[in-house]
């Protein structure tokens, strides 16, 4: 049974839902692009895989954890695509050509490392599961899923990042993602179990960075940053903090808040959507002073 949504979202038909105003009414907004969990039976016929592997691909129900977020105001982008259908988190041009049937030769593409291991837009592998799909799609459907799905919750972020900007003077983008629990960095060494990404500086105020860990480690966490996610496309494309916006990925362990089997909420969330919840409010009231200079920090 899934959990119902904490309020009523803006209903869009492009494969997302926004909670919260189209126009910020603070400087913070979150993304939270892998979090669709609905598969269609087209999808699910051309997959060679039970469900339960294209599953394996989810941020399993890390939305939860923004839920007090939306009953506060605060704007929420939430994917309903699933990420075996189309991963948000990856450009656009980032297709692993055997994933075309019809490729155009003048198509430009780009490889990435995530891409040669099998997690492009169009993720194809995964760890125990060589080939994810009976065959190859059509170029016309690849252009379907990257005008209909991809395109739109970009352009809505950018379009709310903007209006954040305008309306206060800096703008912030927290991607909300889950993780794997991670293995230990070195014998006696706890694992991480939140993983702060901001490109290595460049998609964030390192100020920025400081104060979300330190928000997570007030509260138990052991945090890492940088390493082993350092942000992907999301980030990436939208942190431009010479220009006033910041973007910040934030990994949780999905033993944090998920059940002994990571597949259901487990009893965790409360103390996980805590945590999400102070880190964005600390975010949100932290106001970068007017040129403050990046080569500082």
């Amino acid at each position: 049974m899934d959990y119902p949504a904490p309020c009523f979202p803006t209903l869009s038909e492009t494969g997302f839902d926004l909670y919260g105003p189209v126009m910020p009414d603070r400087p913070i907004i979150l993304s939270v692009p892998h979090a669709g969990r609905t598969y269609d039976a087209d999808l699910l016929a051309a997959a060679r895989v039970q469900s339960s592997v294209l599953r394996r691909l989810e941020d399993r129900w890390v939305d939860l954890l923004a839920h007090p977020l939306m009953k506060r105001g605060v704007s929420v982008l939430v994917s309903r695509a699933p990420r075996a259908l189309i991963d948000l988190n990856r450009h656009e041009r980032e297709i692993d050509p055997g994933m075309i049937a019809d490729l155009p030769r003048d198509a430009k593409l780009q490889s990435s490392a995530k891409l040669r291991g099998g997690l492009g837009l169009f993720p194809r592998r995964l760890p125990g599961a060589h080939e994810l799909w009976r065959g190859p799609m059509r170029w016309v459907e690849a252009r379907r899923r990257i005008e209909m799905l991809h395109r739109p919750y970009h352009a809505q972020l950018a379009d709310m990042l903007a209006a954040a900007r305008q309306a206060h003077g800096h703008a912030i983008l927290v991607d909300l993602h889950s993780m794997p629990p991670l293995a230990s960095p070195a014998a006696g060494q706890a694992a991480p179990n939140i993983v702060l990404g901001d490109r290595f500086g460049r998609s964030a105020s390192t100020r920025l960075m400081t104060l979300a860990a330190d928000v997570a480690t007030s509260h138990g966490l052991i945090v890492a940053q940088n390493h082993p996610y350092a942000g992907d496309h999301m980030v990436d494309r939208h942190g431009r903090p010479e220009q006033g916006i910041h973007a910040l990925q934030v990994e949780v362990d999905r033993a944090l808040y998920l059940d002994v089997t990571l597949d259901r909420p487990g009893p965790g969330v409360a103390r996980m959507q805590a945590v999400i919840t102070r880190m964005v409010e600390a975010l949100a009231a932290e106001l970068p002073r007017a040129g403050y200079a990046l080569a500082a920090e």
